[in-house]
């Protein structure tokens, strides 16, 4: 029996999977001064659960602020398919991000069409790699919202 060659989706994965890794240790290590940014853009570290393992699963994700909430884009380098992270997120709304030396809980939503509107075109002005993403694909890349979780009353 023959086994047929890894597909292009499982290299990729394969590929992230290790340079995330590699960038989460160094993150994490330096306090976020090794791999806090990317091409002018800040990074922060996303926790979700996976909804098929429940195991934690961080990724390194670019990010801007938006008042007290942070926006992420699902772009995935504009693959066809979404990132896992944000089907976990669709699947369990709480997170955590990590900023520099900052950890907190974070509720994750995807953008309103209005918010989109509002936020996309700023986000290509001065990051214009989504914009190529987005002509790469036929699928609609998510803005997702992270705002601060609701405090829990055990703190």
């Amino acid at each position: 029996m023959t086994r047929s060659p890894p597909t292009r989706r499982t290299l990729i994965r394969i590929l992230a999977r290790s340079v995330g890794t590699t960038h989460n240790a160094l993150y994490r290590l330096s306090k976020g001064r090794v791999g806090g940014r990317l091409q002018g853009l800040p990074i922060l570290l996303l926790t979700t659960t996976g909804r098929k393992t429940g195991k934690a699963r961080t990724n390194p994700l670019g990010f801007v602020r938006d008042g007290d909430n942070l926006v992420v884009i699902a772009s995935n380098g504009g693959m066809d398919w979404s990132p896992a992270w944000w089907l976990n997120l669709k699947h369990d709304g709480a997170a955590t991000v990590e900023i520099e030396r900052d950890r907190r809980s974070v509720a994750a939503r995807q953008a309103s069409v209005e918010e989109r509107a509002r936020l996309w075109p700023e986000i290509v002005r001065r990051f214009p790699a989504y914009g190529r993403y987005e002509q790469r694909t036929t699928r609609a890349i998510p803005v997702v919202i992270l705002e601060p979780a609701p405090a829990t009353p055990d703190g």
